[in-house]
């Protein structure tokens, strides 16, 4: 007597059957059939998983739609298909739009069908490599961060040594203009002697500067509310932005408590409000100082989890500061200003006093758009 049982060979058909079947059952590619214009023909489940459409909902419909609308009126999808029509494949990595309007980071591969030298369409293949992307920028931006972390610490070392010899050498200078001082009856000569003890002065200004920078100063830590001390300091903000600017204070809703050196957060501070006055004048214009704390990691630390820093923002409305000279701002002597209209030492000071303080500083500008500074301090433990 004969089965009437069905063997799985013949549950499968034909080997047309078998091929629409494995290419339905893959679910981590969309692979599908355009036609010679870009229309779609078929569809299978790793479409719908990545993408969102059922295949009701695209077949028939142009494969542009999956494409970002900028990438769209720069007339991508056509470009691509003529791409592989020529070169026989196209390869490429792109954002691609899902059916809720989110984007993924796609690998996107179109390869030309031929029969007879007639094009009959394109078979394309997408993979959704959204979270490798992302830990390879994770990767080349801690990377970076690290980079940057160890250049700016050679540079201290160097500075940090500069500014002792420097430092030894006005030491002399202010000790022997003394001497000179007390010893001289001649108005003449006494006003020679001022005027070189200002300029030693300013020396000795620039040396601690540096020194701030090379964490060679030693911090004076005092348990303090950045609201309140700010506040105790917005008028002499004010009178150091000038006629025209405003400074406007933006207090947390909450103490800010940390342990710093005051007198290196005020001059931090007063830094950053005069690098916004330089960035601004002539034009009138307007000096923002926010206060929050944030939950975040220090860039520079890969390894480091996330904790709350206290933050103290600058911003202006200023030209703003182009790409290129991001990663050097903080930088002793580096400056965009034009000679003899500043030393080069704010930002680093800040930098330094940050660094110092367990922090660290964020810089963030576009040309045309401003700048922002923000000083992240450790919250104190309570």
């Amino acid at each position: 007597m004969r089965s009437n049982a069905v063997s799985p060979a013949d549950e499968l058909g034909d080997e047309s059957r078998q091929f629409a079947l494995l290419l339905d059952s893959v679910t981590d590619y969309a692979i599908y059939m355009l036609d010679p214009r870009g229309y779609i023909r078929t569809w299978n489940r790793g479409g719908s998983r990545i993408k969102g459409y059922d295949a009701a909902d695209v077949i028939g419909t142009h494969f542009s739609r999956f494409y970002t609308a900028r990438d769209v009126e720069q007339g991508l999808p056509l470009r691509n298909l003529e791409t592989a029509r020529q070169d026989g494949r196209f390869e490429a990595e792109a954002w691609r739009a899902r059916k809720d309007g989110s984007r993924f980071r796609a690998s996107v591969v179109i390869d030309p069908i031929f029969k007879d030298d007639q094009l009959l369409g394109y078979a394309k293949v997408t993979r959704d490599i959204t979270e490798r992307y992302k830990a390879e920028r994770r990767l080349q931006e801690a990377q970076q961060a690290l980079m940057q972390a160890q250049k700016m610490e050679a540079i201290g070392k160097l500075t940090l040594g500069l500014a002792h010899d420097f430092n030894n050498l006005l030491t002399v200078v202010v000790n022997s203009l003394d001497l000179i001082d007390a010893r001289t009856r001649d108005e003449g000569i006494g006003r020679y002697v001022l005027t070189a003890m200002r300029a030693a002065e300013r020396g000795v200004l620039l040396t601690r500067q540096l020194l701030t920078f090379g964490s060679g100063q030693t911090l004076a830590l005092e348990t303090t509310d950045l609201n309140e001390l700010l506040r105790e300091n917005i008028e002499l903000l004010q009178r150091a932005a000038g006629d025209g600017i405003e400074v406007r204070l933006a207090l947390a809703d909450e103490p800010l408590v940390a342990d710093i050196d005051r007198a290196q957060f005020e001059a931090a501070v007063l830094n950053l409000v005069s690098n916004s006055r330089d960035a601004i004048l002539p034009s009138p214009g307007i000096i923002a100082i926010n206060l929050s704390c944030r939950q975040t990691r220090d860039p520079a630390s890969s390894h480091a989890g996330t904790r709350p820093f206290l933050t103290v923002e600058v911003v202006d409305d200023g030209p703003g500061i182009p790409a290129e000279h991001h990663q050097r701002v903080f930088e002793p002597f580096f400056t965009t200003k034009e000679v003899g209209q500043g030393s080069g030492l704010g930002l680093s000071q800040v930098f330094g006093f940050a660094s110092q303080s367990g922090g660290f500083v964020h810089l963030r500008s576009e040309p045309g758009q401003g700048t922002a500074v923000t000083i992240h301090l450790p919250a104190r433990e309570h």
